[in-house]
């Protein structure tokens, strides 16, 4: 038992250590090598046509991206 807790502490303090740098430095989580984006592609199928899932998020990030700027205050 005394086994777990230690771990659970550890766990704790290295979350704790993590939240503190992610406070601290106001920087986003990102991957060490880009992803996707560092190959030039958009999306991940190279397919012409997207699927409708993709179409149905397109749609909603234009809605968002034009709520957004009507209701712009500066």
């Amino acid at each position: 038992m005394s086994y777990f807790l230690v771990t659970f502490v550890v766990f704790l303090v290295v979350v704790g250590a993590m939240s503190i740098g992610y406070v601290i430095q106001r920087k986003t989580i990102s991957g060490s090598c880009g992803g996707i984006a560092a190959l030039g592609l958009e999306k991940v199928c190279d397919c012409p046509e997207p699927c409708e899932k993709r179409k149905a998020r397109m749609a909603k990030e234009q809605q968002r991206a034009a709520m957004v700027k009507e209701n712009r205050i500066i």
